[in-house]
């Protein structure tokens, strides 16, 4: 039997031993190494030949994977370390560095309980370092540090030993003020990291060796001896002596958390249920025999297996043959097959039960985010927070007639397996918009349609997604009469505060206001509301709000449902360009309702109130959001120029500049549709001397001067009149 075969057999026996147990995230900024750390993590267990370690990288897979050197999905991978004596499974999930895949190292994070994140040590901790760290925090999952590249600081830029140690201690502060400001008050000192209590460990994942204080009094090491092995060319000796895959996974086991502790604190912080309910109950404690809760947090379309749904299970056990429900859809699915993942085999097997990572084919319902269960009635889990949303379009049209309905298919898988795509099927016009976090994503996508499921598209060139919002409150209240003038609402708006936008993105404010009436209440007062106000929202739609500010108007109670829909359709729409709308508080005023029910059904009602909502940010001063990018480059102090040219054509605003060395650092944020071609044009600019990368930041109000001419473009391509409707259109 060999080492592989032998893994498997006792990851199997692990799997219902709760306390050996580990599900760890490794997460990084782009290209700091962390497929080849993950492959040495997996050769030095035994899951694949360790010559081929770091060159093999198994976990980027795919063809486009490795063309490119990034990774793009998160693979898993499962593996057997012994620590002390005892044998521990760790089940790993490799994430993306890329900005445009952050939608995936959000999902990951909500899988696993720890997380690995590593820094390369030339660099530094980068922008996306920070946005990790905080995707990390917000799923409470507790982080620990690894310094990479450490070889390249002593070969490359001939540093001291003592110049070394600086550096190293830079960057571990710079990690901790990142943390400090994230991190919730009660967990601040247990989870920052100190070098002396074995949480940070350095090393090189290109050349399989790592150490961490713990490891040092374990070896007898020290640091100059590895100055020494490195300055001498001998890191081969040193990746005997101190392996990487020991120091890293030694640390994970010591310091991050199992299942069954992880649990405790997780579960009420990413399920909103009744915690003394049987699967609230179950949950905490990560029972075996409980109630089934599997979040599904990744989807794999296998050519052979069909989808394949990756999670975690929670609570209770998942087996071949049951019948199981995604919450919010009708039907029950049928499990066929359940595996676990050990580097890219899937190892089928009867059942995974709760604590554990799972491979799952036949649950045809589930997209990345579903909540799977027994009861069709549980409550799910918390929505993802994603860091950033869409905010890049191409329209996507089949080169021949013929392939249309094949098109809408493999539109519909894509947007399964990655939910940060986001697809809108037009039947009618047979446009199909395609969304995605930035050019690069929207790029793959469309290689994927191409080579993967062979079919012949034409892209538009990419467009960007803007917002509708309004910059003052409405001077009057608007009425809005319905098509038999019986019924009458009169609403105004104002723009909604920012730190009540912000919560509602970071869904601290539940969407269904129906259902969790006191909480959100509660909530939207602390966030400076009057009682009044927080008690009459009613809906949500996206960053938007609906009130009823009404007393006391007879029948309504009954119309509700229906003014929910007009806002809803309103926040879809808006009136300036058709675009979604985002920090809107819309509040009914008052209202005249026909005494017969007959005279106030949907026909009457939503056109009444989807006017008044219309006109009455019509008349509030409409404004057009764009969505904005940090952009953080660093350059040689003599390319300065053509780097800060490269960017003010691009209507960025620099906010800081620091010179390190002999190079220097430009912080800036610009507007994403200034920012295509970006790549290609600061490359060319430069020689291809400067490194850069960005960051999405979210909307921002447009300059005035150009939102004319922006909002006549968008409306001339969706075919609209130039011009859009003054508030007396929406009168009648």
């Amino acid at each position: 039997m060999g080492r592989k075969e032998d893994n498997i057999a006792k990851a199997k026996d692990l799997m219902d031993k709760l306390n050996r147990i580990r599900n760890i995230g490794i997460a990084a900024h782009i290209d700091h190494g962390k497929t080849t750390f993950s492959d040495n993590l997996l050769a030095g267990c035994g899951m694949m030949s360790e010559e081929l370690a770091g060159k093999q990288l198994v976990l980027d897979y795919e063809g486009q994977e490795q063309d490119r050197g990034i990774t793009i999905n998160t693979a898993s991978a499962s593996m057997v370390h012994t620590f002390e004596g005892k044998d521990y499974l760790i089940n790993l999930l490799d994430t993306p560095g890329h900005v445009d895949f952050g939608g995936d190292v959000t999902r990951a994070m909500r899988a696993v309980d720890g997380c690995i994140v590593l820094v390369c040590a030339v660099e530094g901790a980068m922008p996306q370092t920070e946005t990790v760290i905080r995707q990390a925090i917000r799923e409470k999952v507790k982080p620990v540090l690894f310094i990479n590249k450490v070889d390249r600081l002593i070969n490359e830029l001939k540093v001291t030993p003592e110049e070394m140690q600086q550096r190293f201690i830079k960057i571990i502060s710079k990690y901790n003020d990142l943390l400090s400001k994230i991190v919730p008050e009660e967990l601040k000192d247990k989870w920052a990291v100190k070098v002396e209590e074995g949480t940070v460990a350095f090393g090189s994942a290109y050349y399989n060796w790592a150490i961490s204080a713990s490891y040092m009094k374990k070896t007898g090491l020290s640091f100059k001896d590895i100055f020494e092995y490195c300055k001498n060319n001998d890191q081969k000796t040193l990746a005997k002596k101190s392996p990487i895959h020991e120091v890293v996974l030694d640390m994970v086991i010591y310091h991050l958390p199992s299942p069954a502790e992880a649990q405790k604190y997780r579960i009420p912080h990413i399920w909103r249920g009744d915690r003394e309910s049987n699967l609230g109950k179950s949950m905490i404690e990560c029972k075996e025999n409980g109630p089934l809760a599997l979040m599904v947090t990744k989807i794999i379309i296998d050519p052979h297996a069909g989808e394949i749904a990756i999670g975690r299970m929670y609570s209770g056990k998942i087996e071949r043959g049951q019948e199981v429900y995604v919450i919010g859809m009708p039907n029950k699915n049928r499990v066929q097959q359940v595996n676990v993942m050990v580097a890219i085999d899937r190892i089928p097997v009867e059942y995974v039960s709760a604590g554990n990572i799972v491979a799952v084919t036949g649950i045809k319902d589930a997209i990345a985010g579903s909540t799977v269960t027994d009861d069709p009635e549980a409550e799910p889990f918390e929505r993802i927070v994603h860091v950033s949303e869409p905010v890049v379009t191409v329209a996507v049209e089949a080169k021949s007639m013929k392939d249309l309905p094949k098109l809408i298919e493999v539109l519909r898988s894509i947007s399964k397996a990655d939910p940060s795509i986001q697809v809108s099927i037009n039947q009618e016009t047979g446009e199909n918009l395609v969304s995605g976090m930035g050019e690069l994503h929207l790029e793959i996508t469309e290689y994927r349609i191409r080579n993967d499921h062979k079919l012949d598209i034409v892209c538009s060139e990419p467009i960007v997604v803007y917002r509708e919002s309004i910059a003052k409150k409405s001077p009057q209240k608007f009425e809005g009469k319905s098509p038999n003038k019986h019924n009458r609402f009169y609403i105004t708006v104002e723009p909604l505060p920012g730190n009540i936008v912000k919560a509602l993105h970071d869904n601290e404010i539940p969407q269904n206001v129906k259902k969790y009436k006191n909480e959100a209440m509660k909530t939207l007062q602390e966030l400076g509301l009057s009682k009044e106000e927080a008690k009459g929202v009613f809906a949500v739609h996206g960053m938007n709000m609906f009130a009823d500010m009404t007393k006391g108007i007879q029948y309504l109670f009954e119309t509700r449902e229906l003014l929910k829909e007009a806002f809803v359709e309103v926040m879809k729409s808006g009136p300036t360009a058709n675009e979604p709308c985002q920090g809107i508080f819309v509040k009914l005023v008052d209202a005249k309702l026909h005494e017969d029910a007959i005279h106030r059904g949907p026909a009457q009602v939503i056109p009444a109130a989807r006017n008044a909502i219309y006109g009455s940010m019509t008349i509030s001063e409409p404004t057009l959001l764009e969505p904005m990018q940090k952009v953080f480059i660093s350059t040689p102090q003599e390319l300065m120029g053509d780097a800060s040219r490269e960017l003010n054509q691009r209507r960025a605003e620099v906010k800081d500049m620091i010179t390190e060395g002999d190079s220097i650092n430009i912080d800036s944020k610009a507007p994403i549709a200034e920012m295509f071609g970006f790549a290609s044009a600061i490359r060319s600019a430069t020689g291809g001397r400067v490194l850069w990368n960005t960051e999405n930041l979210g909307f921002e109000p447009i300059p005035k001067h150009l939102q004319d001419e922006v909002v006549k473009q968008i409306r001339e391509r969706k075919g609209l009149k130039p011009e859009p409707n003054p508030a007396s259109h929406y009168m009648d």
